[in-house]
């Protein structure tokens, strides 16, 4: 499948300004393209992981990806979807919060100077001279086209800040010197970008009478209405200081059932095959594609050993709650389902255990258990493991002391 149509196909295009151009363009040969980041908090979050992903998909097929910190226009704050003006930040915080950006994108994107690098505008337009960029960049833009922008008709009433009106006109010259820099062909960004980022395709097409693109990525609800990434504690972030991998790996597994083919596609690199496998599963089965969602988006963000303790923990949770008068059995890690099955007086013999098991008759920590040879490992022990026959029966496995 093709870039574009990847994307398409995975839910990460809400607008793009050719379609059919990018799409051929996708197809023809590596592509430039970029993203921007202003470092106004000390992670990124949730909320960034969709063009994150897109990045990564399109770093993937052998597209080059610029991930912009934007230590400049983070001083001047982007209007876009608020209400009020954003706080102004210290030189200290931006470039302390800069640096978390580049640790966090890197856990996503290949940055090697080739295949991707990360830059930051405040590199050009910290120097800029005023009156000279005026004249030739301000000189570009229409007060009318602009104040047209939804961004900044919903804040002509409570009030818009000259510095913030310059920010689109700054959005737009970062488009402009990474393509004079890099040949940077297409801008994406979210969707309430649209109308910073059409302007950046129009100033170098004037400039430099040459094409370039924009597309954006939608802004997602959860099937209940909910912003993503919104949590009773607040915004889910990036950062384990933030949000520790167990929460975030919790996040995941407590998807909606309607939304866990969605976010498979989104936040995860499986392939369509497999997301459409899991999506389909119903009922308790469904339980399983949520947990491969956590697993999987908690390894890319946290790592893979993260993952598996934050799976670890939730198993050791629930079991807890659901069994603090259960029988305890301690079992040495590498013991069977079936041996440990018998061992616990669950059942008479293996034979009977291996048959219970082909009949779904055993659960493990609320799962069907599927495989009467599965061994227990010293990690799933440590944690305690509720092993369940019918709705009756059941014994906790731990490690032996």
């Amino acid at each position: 499948m093709d870039a574009f149509d990847l994307l398409v196909a995975r839910g990460f295009v809400q607008q793009c300004s050719h379609p059919d151009e990018v799409r051929q363009a996708l197809a023809s040969g590596p592509v430039t393209f970029y993203i921007g980041f202003d470092p106004t908090a000390d992670s990124l979050h949730v909320g960034h992981l969709v063009q994150i992903m897109a990045m990564s998909w399109l770093q993937r097929a052998g597209h080059r990806a610029i991930a912009l910190v934007g230590g400049g226009t983070s001083r001047v704050g982007d209007p876009s979807g608020r209400t009020d003006m954003r706080q102004m930040l210290s030189d200290e915080q931006i470039a302390a919060n800069s640096a978390v950006f580049r640790d966090q994108l890197g856990h996503f994107l290949v940055m090697d100077g080739e295949r991707g690098r990360m830059v930051d505008n405040a590199d050009w337009l910290m120097g800029l001279k005023y009156i000279p960029f005026l004249r030739e960049i301000g000189s570009q833009f229409s007060v009318n086209r602009m104040l047209a922008a939804e961004a900044y008709k919903q804040r002509l009433e409570r009030g818009l800040s000259f510095i913030e009106f310059n920010y689109q006109i700054l959005q737009s010259y970062d488009f402009l010197v990474l393509h004079d820099r890099h040949e940077c062909r297409l801008q994406i960004g979210g969707d309430d970008q649209w109308g910073n980022i059409l302007p950046g395709v129009d100033l170098v097409r004037r400039i430099r009478q040459t094409t370039v693109w924009g597309l954006t990525t939608p802004l997602l609800t959860t099937a209940s209405g909910t912003k993503m990434g919104k949590t009773a504690a607040g915004a889910l972030w990036l950062s384990a200081e933030r949000t520790k991998p167990f929460d975030y790996w919790q996040y995941w597994y407590n998807t909606d059932d309607r939304d866990v083919g969605r976010f498979l596609r989104l936040f995860t690199f499986l392939p369509e095959e497999e997301c459409a496998r899991l999506e389909a599963l119903t009922g308790a089965d469904l339980r399983e594609a949520k947990r491969v969602l956590a697993n999987e988006a908690t390894t890319l963000a946290h790592g893979e050993e993260a993952a598996r303790a934050a799976e670890a923990g939730a198993k050791a949770m629930a079991a807890s709650s659901a069994s603090d008068d259960l029988p305890t059995a301690s079992i040495a890690a590498g013991t069977r389902l079936c041996v440990a099955l018998t061992e616990a007086g669950l059942t008479k013999s293996n034979g009977e255990a291996r048959r219970l098991v082909s009949q779904g008759g055993i659960t493990w920590d609320g799962e069907k258990a599927e495989d009467a040879d599965r061994a227990f490992t010293g990690e799933e022990l440590a944690a305690g493991v509720v092993v369940r026959l019918g709705r009756k029966r059941a014994v906790r496995f731990v490690t032996v002391q």
